[in-house]
Order: C-alpha cells, then sequence, then structure tokens
C-alpha cells in the first residue's frame, strides 16, 4: 500500500550542526534587523524609469510601492521592485517607476515625498524596470536580545557561530516561503491535482513556488538525514563555486547521476503528485546551491545577554537559515495585520 504523504503541517527540518540550547528574542525594535539590498546595478540617469533609493521602517514592501504608485500618479504595475524585504525591520531597497520623460507633467521629486514609514534617499534615472530577483544579495545587521543559556550552550553557540562563517549552512527556503502554516503547499498540492482551480496567475505562481521550494528542502533535509552534510556526492552538479546543488524541479530528466541521481529520485518518488504536476505545469528543471555561505560574517557581545551578528548573503538565501543552526529565536507579539502573500527575495527573515 502506497503512502500518501501530508502537506496540511510544514516538517521540522533537521539543522546541520548540534543544537546549542541557546535561546534569544527576535526582533524586538525595528532597528534590530536592518537589511540592505546589494544592487545588481546602479542607475545610469538616463532612461524612461525613475529609480529611487529607499529606507523604509515598519512598512512592507508592497505597501511602499503602492504609495509611490499613487505620488507619481501612476499604476501599482508600473512599480518594480528586485525583492521584499520584511516589515518589522530597517531596510533599504531600491524601487523603479515607469514614468517617460514625455509624460504629462513634470518628473515628480519624490526625495520630497514625506511619510512616516519610508524616506526617499536618492532619485535617478535607467532604462530598465526592476524585476524580481535583481540584486546580487542582502546585507544584514541583526540584534539578539535577552540571549539565555548556562554555560555549555553559550560555548556551543560559540563554537556554532565559528563553524556556520567557515562552512555555511543548508540553504534551505524559509518558512514565508510556504505561507501562513505552510498552507501554500497543500493548496499547490490541490492546485496540480486538478482538484481547485486557481486562475490568479500571481496565486498560481505562488503555490507553485512553494511546492517547488518543499521538494528542495525534503532532498537538502534527506541528505543530512543521511549524515551527508558539507559532502558532495558521486553524480552531484557543482554551482560555480564547487558547492553541490538540489533541484528545482520541472520538465526534463535530473541532471546528476550515481548516488546523487538515486537520491533525488527517492524524495521524487514519495513526492510523485508534486512533481508529476510541476513537470506539466511548464517549469523547467533547474538547480540551487545546497549550501548558503554568509560573506563577511562577523558577532560581538556588547552586553552578556545580548548578540550582534552581521554578514550577507545572495539573493534567494535567508538570514534564518543562519539563526536556525545557532539558536532558538522567538519574536514578541504583534497584533498586525497578515503580510500579502508574494514571492521573496530571501530578505526577510
Amino acid at each position: 500500500m502506497t503512502h500518501t504523504p501530508s502537506y496540511t503541517t510544514l516538517p521540522h527540518w533537521p539543522n546541520a550542526y548540534p543544537a546549542t540550547g541557546a535561546s534569544a528574542t527576535l526582533k524586538c525594535l525595528n532597528e534590530d534587523f536592518i537589511v540592505t539590498e546589494l544592487p545588481l546595478q546602479l542607475p545610469s540617469g538616463e532612461g524612461e524609469h525613475i529609480w529611487l533609493d529607499i529606507e523604509k521602517n515598519g512598512a512592507n514592501t508592497a505597501y511602499v510601492a503602492q504609495q509611490l504608485a499613487d505620488a507619481a500618479g501612476v499604476q501599482e504595475k508600473d512599480v518594480g521592485y528586485a525583492g521584499l524585504k520584511d516589515r518589522h525591520a530597517i531596510t533599504r531597497q531600491w524601487f523603479s517607476i515607469y514614468f517617460p520623460s514625455g509624460k504629462t507633467g513634470e518628473t515628480p521629486d519624490l526625495t520630497q515625498l514625506k511619510h512616516p514609514e519610508f524616506n526617499v534617499l536618492s532619485q535617478s534615472r535607467h532604462v530598465k524596470k526592476l524585476r524580481p530577483g535583481d540584486l546580487q544579495g542582502n546585507r544584514f545587521r541583526i540584534v539578539l536580545r535577552d540571549v539565555a543559556g548556562g554555560p555549555d550552550a553559550m560555548q556551543a553557540l560559540e563554537a556554532n557561530l565559528k563553524a556556520v562563517a567557515a562552512r555555511g549552512v543548508p540553504n534551505y527556503f524559509g518558512a514565508q516561503r510556504f505561507g501562513f502554516d505552510g498552507g501554500n503547499i497543500e493548496q499547490g498540492r490541490a492546485m496540480l491535482a486538478r482538484e481547485i482551480r486557481v486562475r490568479n496567475p500571481k496565486k498560481k505562481g505562488i503555490y507553485l513556488s512553494a511546492v517547488r521550494s518543499f521538494v528542495f528542502n525534503e532532498v537538502l533535509a534527506l541528505r543530512i538525514q543521511q549524515g551527508l552534510w558539507g559532502q558532495a556526492l558521486h553524480g552531484d552538479l557543482m554551482d560555480e563555486a564547487g558547492r553541490p546543488t538540489g533541484p528545482l524541479w520541472g520538465r526534463g530528466r535530473l541532471s546528476t547521476t550515481e548516488q546523487a541521481l538515486a537520491l533525488e529520485s527517492n524524495v521524487a518518488a514519495r513526492h510523485a503528485t508534486l512533481c508529476d504536476g510541476m513537470e506539466h505545469a511548464g517549469l523547467d528543471q533547474e538547480r540551487r546551491s545546497l549550501v548558503a555561505l554568509p560573506d563577511g560574517m562577523s558577532w560581538e557581545w556588547p552586553q552578556a545577554d545580548q548578540l550582534v551578528l552581521t554578514f550577507s548573503l545572495p539573493a534567494g538565501n535567508y538570514a534564518t537559515s543562519v539563526l536556525a543552526e545557532l539558536l532558538h529565536t522567538s519574536e514578541p507579539e504583534r497584533h498586525t495585520e497578515p503580510e500579502p502573500a508574494a514571492v521573496d527575495d530571501g530578505a526577510a527573515s
């Protein structure tokens, strides 16, 4: 009898390093989570698009985009950005607005826009719109407060900090990719199994992304469970930095062979409904690094119970993957509206 997996709850995917037993509070204040986008390019000074360098505090990216559209008198679809950034944070990122020079009226000076939750730091023109993924990565400065744990936990935390800086962490997709309580995976399964029809293209994209990310995480988790973290398997496909990759599912054969192919095929067989559905949904096979290596990682202890981390990650990598290997974090309870569902760039927590 074939076992049908349940997609109604998000699995607890394993860590690469031993648990430290330490805990801390994340995002007590917005300034405890500072994210600076690392752009692929800077505006040239000419073109049909206005590019804005913006610092936001306590607002989500989609809200800022809507405010910019209103201020410029354009439709929201004319506003572009490279990635979603967390609401409960101070984040700096670029936005673009399609505003040809011949458009009725003068080019608005949006640096004069006053808003309690964001500031326009500079404005220039460029030849193209910003689209999701148009960034090198993100720089993080994270303050962890109320760090707790006995001497053994602190010693283990210090050991994990050094290990993570040297060898990186599992490049899991973060929980926000899967929606509230992982609900996007089950919706995606139902959509691929044709139990529900999803007409909204944006929602369809969100569900496909969640299912694809889930299968990738399952491959990575199985490697860790089998004691293969940090090892290259026979038949692995490597990235440009020489690190092993995992599958982003779609049409075409897996490009791995031997041991790596057997492991990935095992996961595909276990989640056949998802994998078959993605092949028929028009997605092509792609690869993603199994390792996220924080660049320039440093840490300091301003107080005995306060840890400050600084590091950069490439686009699509998650800061939560780094934190999860160090200590257990919790956030203050907030009575706010839920964040809009969207495909993110990994900058958010």
